[in-house]
């Protein structure tokens, strides 16, 4: 007699969780478009704020330097008796670091990448992999003492005369630093790629490195190359272990040999007090900030670009 009643009751609860459950669901669905919109918008807003604080202050600056000089000149002397603001002497030092990074970064990332995606296998794979990108981790403050203490004094008894501040030094480390970034985002990128292409190739007899070469990295160029771009940029925007280990004199020549200044190591001089509030100097390194957010800006969208034009769908 009380079958009938049990199961109405039973399907009384399917039911009512049936609703609850869609009305959770239902909120979920509004709520979630709604925050990730505020986000978005946030991220825009910080960029939109960033670039106005930028254009004030570097407004300042033009008023007092004219950017003939600033753009003109490759003297950079602020804090002297007689003050220069030639900015290509901080940008020389900043390609110098560049360069080297991306001579080191580069070979050995994608070398890093190539192993993971066609030769290591799975295991080796789940381990290696981490612990590579362990190194992105580490502390760049720690990164420039490793440079001065540990690699500087391995170069200069290699390359006699190699001052104790130079340019070599920190742009290998820095192009340790970004070998992780470099691998990582290469090796997504051919991983990528389909099993189908690379089966196709070695049945018509074609060794696993001529898959690597020909087949795989084509394949994935535009990762390849978005993850070169974005290591570049993060070389041009290396701060502590250029500040440590580079030096602090702007020079306009592109000998690794000497000792050098970046423009982020320039804006950290001045940050911690070298200038008062106020004055050309401090000014500057909002003028030095922003040719450093052009340049960032413009790998950016050069690596933006690049993805696009070279991406390949499967």
């Amino acid at each position: 007699m009380n079958q009938p009643n049990k199961d109405f009751s039973i399907r009384e609860m399917i039911e009512s969780n049936k609703q609850k459950k869609y009305s959770t669901t239902n909120v979920f669905d509004k709520v979630m478009p709604f925050l990730l919109f505020l986000s978005a918008f946030v991220s825009v807003v910080t960029t939109i704020g960033i670039a106005l604080t930028l254009g004030f202050e570097l407004f300042k600056f033009f008023e007092r330097v004219p950017v003939s000089e600033f753009l003109g000149s490759t003297e950079w002397y602020p804090l002297s008796a007689d003050p220069r603001f030639g900015v290509w002497a901080l940008v020389a030092g900043t390609l110098k670091i560049t360069v080297i990074a991306m001579i080191v970064a580069v070979p050995l990332g994608l070398a890093s990448a190539v192993y993971l995606s066609e030769y290591a296998s799975e295991r080796a794979r789940t381990i290696l992999k981490p612990i590579l990108e362990v190194l992105a981790g580490v502390p760049t403050i720690v990164f420039g003492f490793f440079a001065l203490s540990f690699v500087t004094p391995i170069l200069q008894a290699l390359i006699p005369g190699l001052k104790i501040y130079n340019a070599l030094s920190p742009g290998i480390v820095v192009g340790i630093m970004i070998i992780p970034m470099i691998a990582s985002i290469s090796e997504d990128a051919m991983s990528a790629v389909p099993k189908k292409i690379r089966d196709g190739a070695l049945g018509l007899g074609a060794t696993r490195l001529e898959v690597a070469v020909k087949i795989v990295m084509p394949a994935a160029l535009s990762g390849i190359i978005a993850s070169i771009v974005l290591g570049m940029s993060r070389a041009i925007g290396e701060t502590m272990i250029v500040t440590i280990a580079g030096g602090s004199q702007p020079n306009f020549e592109f000998n690794p040999l000497n000792a050098i200044q970046t423009m982020t190591a320039y804006i950290v001089q001045i940050a911690k007090g070298d200038a008062g509030y106020g004055t050309i100097e401090y000014y500057s390194i909002y003028a030095v900030g922003a040719l450093l957010f052009v340049f960032t800006l413009v790998m950016n969208l050069f690596a933006n670009w690049v993805t696009r034009r070279f991406r390949e769908e499967y």
